[in-house]
């Protein structure tokens, strides 16, 4: 398939993001898993065909009204053939394609269609309306896995998310070279989920933790009893899975200390995941000198009255602003009556401590608008407040 005539074809691409089943053989058009009605009332599939006219690597408007296909010769819900667009019997087209019959429906009043948008629809409007009466639930838009090449995506599949939205040019806000994730447990783990999908060309794990039950318990999908029992790195257990979406997932089985801070400089974006002590105090200190963003986030849980409460924190440095940091971020180690470090399981508290996270990482790449531009987040459980705290271009302010 020709992916580079149907990204820079409108018409094709809205039809592949509307969910049609797209393949450009030998010069034509396909257009598959089409619903139609046989001459049994049977609903089958079949391909629509069509010639394709170019210039250069788009689409122009069709040379021809005249459509092929491949497949039974599509009838009405009685099974009587559609006579009144019946137009030719077989033929081979190319070595690798060979039609069944063709039709001919023209366009009113012009005679003409516009481009293939509107050509393709027309003409599967007109199969789906008989295999509708039968089914009604059946559909051409199947919204089929297209594989992508290395060149042409860091996924192993299109993003079609983002072109169905519409948000294909502030995604490629994303396209950064490396982020780095230092810790992948219960919330950096969340923030691989969500950064995983979107397309820098690398993420970098760093963690020298193993995968055990506790972490199951705290982490995005569902770990299996063998998974567990072959104990393995979490970089390496979280990297098999996000390799089935993705290209460019790095695993370091190891934490950051003086011997590999250093390769924390090549990287454009850090997500800081790890608890407080010498070891963050030694990153943050490395991430400043290199001059490299991040994010730092933190939770603070306590259990009262057998109820968990407490606040979520999500810091941000840049070379915009960095002052504010150490009013806000605990470098010391961390406190032993910490209730969170006796493995409370609080999943969805590190999916929303990641979700704050990445959101703000997304702010910063111009994704998300961002008029507070705060760099400093918290959201505190009982009261459900979330506040936002050290803007851009204002003096640092005292920890509460």
């Amino acid at each position: 398939m020709s992916r580079q005539l149907i990204s820079r074809s409108p018409d094709l691409q809205r039809l592949e993001d509307e969910g049609y089943d797209l393949e450009i053989r030998s010069g034509y058009l396909l257009v598959k898993d089409v619903p139609y009605v046989n001459s049994r009332q049977q609903v089958k599939r079949g391909v629509l065909v069509s010639t394709l006219t170019t210039a250069g690597n788009q689409t122009t408007s069709p040379d021809t009204h005249v459509a092929m296909w491949v497949g039974e010769h599509p009838c009405d819900r009685t099974g009587a053939v559609l006579q009144k667009i019946s137009h030719g019997g077989r033929q081979q087209l190319a070595p690798d394609l060979t039609v069944d019959c063709s039709f001919s429906s023209k366009p009113t009043p012009s005679g003409r269609y516009s481009d293939y948008y509107d050509k393709v629809t027309a003409y599967i409007a007109i199969f789906l309306s008989h295999a509708q009466t039968i089914d009604p639930n059946v559909t051409a838009q199947t919204y089929p896995v297209v594989r992508a090449t290395e060149e042409e995506s860091v996924f192993e599949y299109l993003d079609t998310a983002s072109s169905r939205a519409q948000i294909t040019i502030a995604t490629k806000k994303l396209e950064v070279a490396k982020v780095a994730i230092i810790g992948v447990g219960g919330t950096g783990s969340y923030v691989l989920d969500l950064v995983a999908k979107t397309p820098p060309k690398e993420i970098h794990l760093f963690d020298d933790d193993v995968m055990l039950s506790h972490n199951a318990f705290r982490a995005p999908g569902a770990a299996s009893c063998d998974e567990l029992q072959a104990r393995p790195k979490k970089v390496f257990y979280f990297k098999a899975i996000y390799s089935k979406m993705r290209r460019g997932i790095i695993a370091h089985p190891y934490h950051i200390n003086e011997e590999t801070v250093g390769e924390l400089q090549g990287m454009d974006f850090v997500f800081l995941c790890i608890d407080g002590g010498e070891g963050k105090r030694l990153i943050v200190e490395a991430l400043e000198r290199f001059g490299v963003s991040f994010i730092d986030v933190g939770m603070g849980i306590d259990l009262v009255d057998s109820s968990l409460g407490g606040i979520l924190r999500v810091t941000t440095s840049s070379a915009e602003k960095r002052d504010h940091l150490r009013n806000r971020v605990s470098l010391a180690d961390p406190g032993v009556d910490d209730e969170y470090d006796r493995n409370i399981q609080v999943a969805d508290l590190n999916c929303l401590n990641a979700a704050l996270a990445v959101t703000k990482w997304k702010k910063l790449c111009g994704f998300y608008l961002d008029h507070e531009k705060e760099y400093h987040s918290t959201y505190t459980i009982d009261c459900n407040m979330l506040t936002s705290d050290d803007h851009k271009d204002e003096a640092s302010s005292a920890n509460a």
